[in-house]
């Protein structure tokens, strides 16, 4: 199963546009930063995983998410 997501991107007209586009710019910007990253990537191959994989190796779901974003087993 695959999903798309769709963005319609209509340009900002007027003055208001032009204030706020460095912050559009600077939005867009820490997005593909936060979606570039080592943990994303590791997060979208967990995703690519199946749980059968998964379990063949002796790991959960859960426990690779725990791994990857370095949270600790005891909350």
């Amino acid at each position: 199963m695959a999903n798309t997501a769709t963005i319609e991107r209509r340009p900002l007209a007027g003055i208001g546009g032009a204030l706020a586009a460095p912050f559009v710019a600077t939005g867009r910007f820490l997005v593909q930063l936060a979606e570039s990253g080592p943990r994303m990537r590791a997060l979208e191959r967990l995703h690519r995983t199946s749980d059968e994989d998964l379990k063949a190796h002796g790991l959960t779901r859960e426990g690779e998410i725990r791994r990857i974003l370095g949270i600790s087993a005891a909350i």
